[in-house]
């Protein structure tokens, strides 16, 4: 029913718009002197000229904003529709030429959408089907020439959603335009990986950055970096989805970069039996969050896939009996049943602000986007103790790192220590596709392993071990497909509180992390190394990425 209303509403706004530009157009008829016609009526339902290329070209049709209503003669007037944009040399030519024939011929002013309307008709835009953009391997010059031609050849109309359109087809999860001194560079992240798509001539460039500017409430004069937020559906293998595309955008010296990030909206995904850990890893979160209090930490870099897994926390927590609240800069994923706030914080809008007011709401689960500041770190561990369990992300290399950079930004303070309860840091590393060869690694190899894996329970035979490499093909040029979530979880137990409470028991990062691997927990290295000894991915695929 609201669809249906605001479907309604936008109707009548477009309605009011034309509306006021006939009006306005009429306006300017008198001014110029030309009779005024409201195409309205008929611009969807006239009959076109026929043999109008004889009289009128479908160039000029588009050069010179004109287009044939009725072809009269000696008895009736030749009619044709012309905007304020018809140069007033070819309505004086017409004239005259049409005059010495003994023909009678009218103009009339139309409004600008009028003669869009009937210029489709008579020059309907041809549906050209694009090739699909390939991913250039390194050296692959021919492959980076072939995809620059397509997009220098794809309509300016169509470049911005063309190009949006084959990052999802690829599984982009960005894409990168960058303004270089002759040309506009335009690379795509593939599972974690920057690739190399093509280089546009320098007039893409304002059209691309047109298309950002009206879509995502960016302005093309910036001298500051700028964010904005788009959504997009898109149709793939006759199923729709929809897109939430973040962007980001800074001013260079050749012109305005800008970053998309794209989101997959598929609220099916969000699911913890997806995130791909341990059964035990996943009983100890979902033990952790059931507790009505405390505070859970997410970290790791940009990209890591943070994000997807506090929404795939908020989605387990998400019943009827529970009120769930979430601070978001942007807001990235929809959930139905939750309470999203947009905090916008180049607005001067503060996380920590925001989560005052909404804990005045009596939440039961509160997501706060990111931790940045001490005064948002404070307000959300005094929250956590305060019957609030309280979901957030953080920026550190790992778990353990996790407590030095929270106490570095609130000092040693005995309410965290009481407060934290998990904190799970993670990356993404690419998985093998499924034609991998496998091999016997080298001793130098073996050596490396065993001191990872030294002292856990999880030591593989190293004289029987064999490790897959991947194998480039037609289907997977870079051997690779798609990509998978390492984490490290660190409970905090009672030991590990009081080296966090008091900074005379000085615990350090390397101490935090050395009681809890002897509780068991394996760290970020340990996992990559196991997921690579079980021909998940490769060695040099976790050294890449940890």
């Amino acid at each position: 029913m609201i669809y249906l209303s605001s479907m309604h509403n936008e109707g009548e706004v477009q309605a009011k718009r034309r509306e006021n530009e006939e009006q306005a157009t009429d306006k300017r008829a008198q001014i110029l002197g030309i009779p005024y016609l409201d195409t309205r009526p008929f611009e969807h339902t006239v009959s076109l000229v026929e043999d109008f290329e004889q009289i009128v070209t479908k160039e000029e049709i588009r050069r010179d904003a004109i287009v044939p209503l009725y072809l009269g003669g000696a008895e009736q007037p030749w009619e044709f529709g012309v905007t304020s944009a018809t140069p007033k040399s070819l309505i004086a030519k017409m004239t005259s030429e049409y005059q010495e024939r003994g023909d009678k011929i009218q103009f009339f002013l139309i409004s600008e959408s009028g003669y869009k309307t009937l210029a489709e008709r008579y020059d309907p835009p041809m549906d050209v089907q694009y090739d699909d953009i390939k991913i250039a391997g390194e050296g692959d010059s021919e492959t980076l020439a072939a995809v620059s031609a397509t997009l220098n050849s794809v309509s300016a109309d169509r470049i911005f959603d063309f190009l949006i359109d084959q990052a999802d087809r690829l599984g982009a999860s960005d894409i990168h335009i960058e303004n270089l001194r002759e040309m506009i560079r335009v690379r795509m992240r593939v599972d974690g990986v920057l690739h190399p798509v093509a280089n546009l001539d320098r007039d893409r460039y304002r059209i691309i950055l047109g298309e950002l500017s009206s879509r995502a409430s960016l302005s093309t004069a910036a001298k500051t970096p700028q964010s904005g937020h788009l959504q997009k559906e898109v149709e793939r293998n006759g199923a729709r989805h929809v897109l939430n595309i973040r962007i980001e955008s800074i001013p260079t010296l050749f012109g305005m970069d800008a970053v998309m990030r794209l989101f997959n909206f598929d609220e099916s995904l969000l699911n913890i039996e997806l995130l791909g850990i341990s059964e035990s890893e996943r009983a100890e979160l979902e033990e952790i969050i059931s507790h009505p209090r405390g505070l859970v930490l997410m970290v790791g870099p940009t990209g890591s896939g943070k994000s997807t897994t506090l929404y795939s926390l908020i989605n387990a927590l998400n019943t009827t009996d529970r009120k769930i609240i979430t601070l978001e800069d942007p807001v990235e994923y929809s959930i139905t049943g939750i309470s999203q706030v947009p905090i916008r914080t180049n607005d001067g809008g503060s996380f920590a602000d925001g989560l005052r007011s909404v804990l005045r709401l009596d939440p039961d689960v509160v997501m706060v986007g990111e931790i940045r500041d001490a005064d948002t770190a404070k307000t959300a561990i005094q929250a956590s103790i305060t019957g609030h369990l309280v979901l957030s992300s953080f920026h550190a290399n790992s778990a353990a790192a996790a407590f030095a950079r929270m106490i570095d930004l609130i000092g040693t303070n005995p309410i965290f220590a009481t407060s934290v309860r998990l904190v799970v840091a993670q990356r993404l590393v690419r998985r093998l596709a499924p034609n991998k060869e496998m091999y016997e690694p080298d001793q130098s190899t073996k050596d490396y392993i065993k001191s990872v894996l030294e002292g856990t329970k999880h030591m593989p035979d190293l004289t029987t071990l064999k490790l897959a490499k991947p194998v480039k093909s037609a289907d997977y040029p870079f051997g690779y497909h798609g990509r998978f979530c390492l984490m490290e979880q660190l409970v905090v137990d009672s030991q590990i509180q009081t080296f966090l409470a008091d900074e005379a028991s000085g615990g350090t990062a390397m101490q935090i992390e050395a009681t809890a691997r002897k509780n068991g927990m394996l760290t970020l290295l340990q996992k990559g190394v196991l997921a690579a000894v079980s021909g998940e991915t490769t060695i040099e695929e976790v050294s890449r990425v940890i």
